[in-house]
């Protein structure tokens, strides 16, 4: 189910069920001529879209501005940059509204500067957003040395149930390592455009890949949608895994 088409009786049945909340996490990015700026966003939201087709969720509406990096191109090829610090405070407020709100299995599913599940400035702010507010929580609610007082002598061996703290909120490559080693990765290529393309047809545009000759499209031509799917089907079977 689609949050922003919910209502509070089915949100609140939600979350007394630990139906997981997803949020996809992505950029506006320069991506070539061939490419809409939306790709990494559109990625991790399309693949939630097929995901849910097997597993009961929550997707919440992405955030569609992070920290792109200038590395790709600059502002004048379209590229929207968010610095990593206000990035960073942007979702620990996401979350805060939902982990206070009752959400305590909740995911953030990335496609962007994560290859080879590297830990770049997208991923790492928001995992610490989401354990510094993890943090915060705990000693707000049950108060400073909670973990320390005798009535948690038994926080280990409950780790494996539902009221795992850690778990309350996780972040996700759309692709894993060991997808990304049985398909392929890059950026605005062979494989980013043929994932895109199986997902969103219209967002590609192959015969434009000509008039540029920037290294990192010029095997876009080889991309396909058929080959996208293979990768969506490996992306799948590792995310229903996953997402508890």
């Amino acid at each position: 189910m689609r949050l922003e088409k919910q209502f509070p009786r089915e949100i609140e049945k939600a979350k007394e069920n630990r139906v997981p909340l997803i949020i996809p996490v992505g950029t506006i990015e320069y991506h070539g001529p061939h490419c809409s700026y939306g790709c990494d966003t559109l990625i991790a939201q399309g693949i939630l879209e097929r995901l849910e087709k097997e597993k009961d969720m929550v997707i919440a509406p992405p955030v569609w501005y992070g920290p792109s990096s200038w590395a790709v191109a600059g502002p004048e090829k379209g590229t929207v940059h968010v610095d990593v610090d206000i990035f960073e405070q942007n979702i620990y407020h996401i979350l805060k509204s939902f982990l206070y709100g009752g959400w305590q299995n909740i995911y953030l599913l990335i496609h962007h500067q994560y290859e080879q599940e590297t830990l770049l400035p997208m991923t790492l702010s928001c995992m610490k957003a989401a354990k510094k507010l993890t943090f915060q929580y705990l000693e707000e609610k049950r108060g400073m040395g909670w973990w320390g007082d005798n009535t948690n002598q038994e926080f280990y061996e409950e780790l494996d149930g539902n009221d795992n703290p850690w778990d309350w909120i996780t972040i996700l490559p759309v692709m894993s390592r060991e997808v990304q080693a049985a398909t392929g990765y890059d950026h605005a290529g062979k494989y980013e455009c043929s994932i895109l393309s199986a997902l969103y047809p219209e967002t590609v545009k192959l015969d434009r890949v000509k008039d540029s000759n920037e290294w990192f499209i010029q095997e876009a031509v080889d991309s396909s949608p058929e080959l996208g799917e293979e990768m969506i089907k490996l992306c799948l079977a590792d995310l229903v895994q996953k997402i508890k």
